[in-house]
């Protein structure tokens, strides 16, 4: 819940009990929990406005998935052309790091600094 364990609840629940004392704790709880029920139900009401919005502009799910599928298969297709083989792109590239690290240490030689 929030990346809080057992032992930071409690010792939350301490510091808001001192602050507030045992009379006010269950009023405030009352009242984040209604704030919470009102928050639910603002975030049900833009979700069902935006698909209501969706379905008047002729956008439903299935269109909106088919939509996003056929997007992404046309990403494919660019990188395939753009990249063509990755995996021989990748290995050569690896083979070309390895041959500039080896002349590297063949230059430095027995040469290491030191601290």
């Amino acid at each position: 819940m929030f990346g809080i364990g057992g032992g930071e609840l409690i010792f939350i629940m301490f510091i808001v009990l001192m602050l507030f004392g045992s009379d006010k704790v269950p009023e405030i709880a009352r009242t984040m929990g209604k704030a919470m029920a009102q928050l639910k139900n603002a975030t049900n009401d833009i979700k069902s406005e935006i698909q209501k919005g969706a379905e008047a502009n002729g956008l439903d799910a299935k269109s909106l998935n088919d939509m996003t599928g056929n997007i992404n298969a046309e990403i494919s297709n660019a990188r395939t052309n753009l990249l063509g083989d990755s995996t021989n792109l990748l290995g050569d590239t690896a083979a070309e790091i390895n041959k500039v690290k080896e002349d590297i240490d063949s230059i430095s030689g027995p040469v290491k600094r030191q601290l």
